[in-house]
């Protein structure tokens, strides 16, 4: 019998990320005004008139594109062991973040931001930004070497993770869970 479970983590915004939309759309706005007006401006020069149209469509065009391109989400997907975590941009594009063998943690827990964090350790961050639903995951992937992911796995997700760790891995969350 097969183990599979899937979820989709919608990461929540923090106040830096509304900002940075925010000052990137009055920024995008303003450039494809200014760019409008120039082709107003030179309505006598047919060259630079249409040149200021065109910019000014593609200031707005992209302005448009990298606010939307802000909206993150991240796709778990569990199947017999492997953990594969997927990155979802705007809804339309997706991008493989890592995939790992859960038999290969060396380490596994509720997250908290007093962990020790390794200058050569590679740091995945896969969450919803809730601290409160975090765990991380310590291994060894071959593509960045000593790795930590942090990710918010939901109760179906953590069950099938907790089936497939090494037993000192179970035991250790066991305790953390007494306590």
């Amino acid at each position: 019998m097969d183990n599979f479970a899937e979820q989709l983590v919608k990461k929540n915004e923090t106040s830096s990320d509304k900002t940075k939309r925010l000052l990137t759309t009055i920024g995008g706005i303003v450039l494809t005004v200014v760019l409008a007006v120039f082709g107003f401006l030179t309505l006598g020069n047919p060259v630079l008139s249409l040149l200021g149209f065109l910019l000014a469509v593609g200031a707005g065009y992209g302005t448009f594109f990298i606010v939307q391109s802000s909206h993150i989400e991240y796709e778990y997907a569990f199947t017999n062991g492997e953990l594969d975590i997927d990155k979802i941009i705007a809804k339309r594009k997706r991008k493989p973040l890592l995939s790992v063998e859960v038999r290969k943690f060396t380490d596994f827990g509720k997250y908290s931001d007093d962990l020790e964090e390794t200058a050569e350790m590679t740091v995945v961050i896969s969450s919803d930004n809730i601290a409160s639903h975090e765990y991380y995951a310590d291994f060894q992937h071959e593509n960045y070497g000593l790795t930590r992911l942090v990710f918010s796995p939901n109760e179906k997700m953590l069950e099938n993770i907790k089936r497939f760790l090494s037993g000192s891995l179970r035991s250790k969350l066991a305790r953390e869970e007494m306590n």
